[in-house]
This record gives C-alpha cells, structure tokens and sequence, in this order.
C-alpha cells in the first residue's frame, strides 16, 4: 500500500538521553530501554478506512509522531509499522449500505488519510500495510495457532464451515495489558467488536481468528479453515511480526484499544509463544460536542476540510500539543484560534534571530518527559515573548535554533 511522503528531515545532534513514557500496562512512567541497541521498534494501529481523519486520528498520529521523534533525538534508529484495516465489520457495512465496491471505500479513504498526514508533516512508518496485502500471512499465522493447539471451531447457523476462535484459557494471558477485571471487560466487549455472548465459544472474550464464508463478504481460501476472512486481532500480530519481529518495543494507539484490541494482540502472541510489546503507550480521547469524536456517533471534525477551509495544519498541531496526550479533551474552535496566535508568534520571533540554547534544552527535556508538550509550548511562549526559558539556569553547550528545534521535535514549521 502506498504510504504518504515524509517531510524532510534534519535532526539535531543526539541528546543521548532516553525518551520516558507511560506504559499502560505497569502504570506507570519508565524510559525506553530497546530490545535492539541503537534500535526501536514501534507499531501503532492504523484506521478502518470508512470515513475521513477525524481529530480523534490525528491526535493519535500525532502522539505516535512525537514518540518517534523524541527517541531519534535521543539517538536512536527508529523503525514504525503501521497497519490499515481494510477487511473488517465497519467498512464492509459502509460499503454495503452505499452501494459501493469496499476495495473502491477503503482506496479512497486511504488516499484522504495519507494526505492529512503528509499535511500535519507525520512521518511515514517505514511498513505501511493493509490487512487485504497481508492477507497470506494471517492464513499462515492463524494455522500456526491451530497446529499449536489454540485454535477450536464453532458452529456457524449461516455459513457453510466453522468459525475459528482462539481458546485464551490454554495460556491464561487475558488481561496481561489491561490489568482489568472480567466485570470491566465485559461492560466494553461486546461494543468493541467482540461477541461474548457468542454459543459455542469456550469463553466469553475468547476472539475471533477466522470467518467463515457469509454471502457478499470478500473471502479467502485457508486450507483446513475453510474460505473465509480473518478476526480483527490476529491481523495486526502479523503485520508486527512481519514488519517488525516479536516482540517488539513499542505498542501505541488510542486508549480504547486498550481492552480489546491490544490486550487480545498480545494473548495471541504468547499462544504463538512470543511476547509481543514490551511498553504500551495509549493517547487520550478528542472529543467533540460533550461526547467522544467517533465515526460511529458521527460527531466529527475532519482534518481535511479544516485544511481545505484554510487552517493551517501547523495551527492544528499546536493545538494537538496543548493537550498531553494521554488526556482525554474536547476540540472547540477557540482553541483553534489560540493556536492560529500562538503560530504566528513563533514565527515572527523566528525571523528575528530566534537563537536560544536554553529554550531549545527546555524542549528537549520536555519531549523526553513523556513527552510533556504543554511545558514545551510554555518555553516557546516564553520565547517568543522574548523572555527566558523556565529551565534556563541548567543550560548546557548545545544547539540554539529554535526553530529548526521546533521542526525536528515536533514537526512544525516556523520559517518559509
């Protein structure tokens, strides 16, 4: 699949100081240790291409971004992967319900997304792959999990074969990543794509591996699993094992994917008998009118048509960086305003020189801190005020251009 083209890029020297970052899983802050020297590995879950980048994406990207960032300015080879699910529930209904081909849904929709995302200037995951391209590995992966003994069928009343599950209670991995009780799973399962009620399975949150054969859905052949196409989960394990090799470093993605999504990837894995992410990193929630921004509730603010009203995507980071993000917020549009002030101030105290070595510290120190883009933006308040950095007086020998500061660690432009 055909990924976006990332900005140019021109570091600054490494600081060689370790990125810090919450993992969901432990609850707690803890620096990145690679499993690889001088290598880090991540992989961040990509869209259900059915509808446009809303605010609730880019927020995540943007997050992903930031990490990537902040762990090649601490002097490491970066390596991303990034997944699209184009076989799955929501698009094949969309397609359905418009009367269009879901390859032709999920073209377009894709295209809309790597241009939000060559707008916001993310950098592009070196692996950007779609479920329908990896579709012979999943085959592979989920026949693995039958030979392992993991995998059991279940009568389909509609369908010609079985579904496929995963029997999670053979190595009792549910909840390693959430840590959450089977009271708290089971009030969010079932709305999360999950079938707990499901006759048949030998567990409630036991997942689906493979689907069989049902009129008007796109299949596959998979030898003794019958035709059919794969369950959410298992998709993204094997593009992270081919992309990336398990286990890797990083598992990034908003925080509702928590439980389910990656707390059933990682259940998979240790049925394959590998780990698979050493930390966790979840983005908060945007929302939007007093509830979460999401396609399903269709109060969504798309990156594209704020672009194409005339914002400038540089605005929109900005205000993405006034929320940490692990927060949960709402977008309005004054605080579109504010950031549209807030970039025209750094600019024009970038064309006045724009030179300051504590300043630039100050964000790095900031970005490495779990990537506290708050303080950031108060040094560069700061800064464009023309006072001093909050930690001016730890100043050490360093790089002092501000703005290329800026456009190296958080992607935002402040020259022409």
């Amino acid at each position: 699949m055909q990924s976006w083209t990332s900005p140019s890029l021109s570091p600054l020297p490494p600081s060689g100081r370790p990125l810090r970052l919450f993992d969901s899983r432990i609850g707690r802050v803890a620096p990145i240790t690679p499993l690889t020297p001088g290598r880090a590995r991540l992989y961040v879950c990509g869209i259900t291409p059915y509808d446009s980048t809303h605010l609730g994406h880019a927020s995540t990207y943007h997050a992903a971004d930031l990490m990537r960032r902040a762990l090649h300015d601490s002097g490491l080879e970066v390596e991303m992967a990034q997944n699209v699910t184009d076989v799955d529930d929501p698009l094949l209904e969309r397609a359905d319900r418009d009367g269009v081909d879901w390859e032709e849904l999920a073209a377009s929709q894709v295209e809309l997304f790597t241009g939000d995302m060559a707008a916001l200037r993310i950098i592009a995951p070196e692996t950007f792959r779609s479920v329908s391209e990896a579709m012979d590995g999943i085959i592979e992966m989920v026949l693995t999990l039958h030979a392992r003994g993991r995998a059991y069928p279940v009568a389909a009343s509609d369908a010609e074969g079985p579904d496929w599950y995963l029997d999670l209670a053979v190595d009792g991995a549910l909840g390693d990543v959430s840590g959450w009780t089977e009271q708290q799973m089971l009030e969010v399962f079932a709305e999360r794509g999950g079938d707990p009620e499901r006759e048949g399975k030998r567990g409630p949150f036991d997942p689906l591996l493979w689907r069989a054969e049902r009129p008007g859905e796109p299949v596959w052949e998979a030898g003794l699993l019958g035709r059919g196409r794969p369950g959410w989960h298992v998709e993204c394990v094997c593009i992270a094992q081919e992309a990336l090799d398990l286990p890797f470093d990083i598992q990034a993605g908003g925080s509702d994917l928590i439980f389910p999504h990656h707390d059933l990837s990682a259940a998979h894995s240790v049925a394959l008998g590998r780990p698979f992410a050493t930390t966790y990193a979840h983005s908060g929630m945007v929302g939007y009118e007093g509830e979460k921004m999401s396609k399903s509730l269709g109060n969504l603010v798309f990156v594209h048509r704020l672009v194409r009203d005339g914002v400038d995507p540089m605005a929109i980071r900005l205000v993405l960086m006034a929320h940490h993000y692990r927060s949960d917020w709402e977008w309005s549009a004054q605080e579109l305003e504010l950031a549209g002030t807030r970039l025209a101030r750094y600019r024009t105290a970038a064309q006045r020189d724009g030179h300051s070595a504590a300043t630039v510290q100050a964000l790095r120190a900031a970005l490495r801190d779990d990537l506290d883009t708050a303080t950031a933006l108060d040094a560069l308040d700061s800064w464009a005020a023309g006072g001093s950095s909050a930690r001016s007086k730890d100043v050490t020998e360093g790089p002092g251009d501000v703005a290329a500061a800026v456009d190296a660690l958080f992607g935002i432009t402040l020259r022409g």
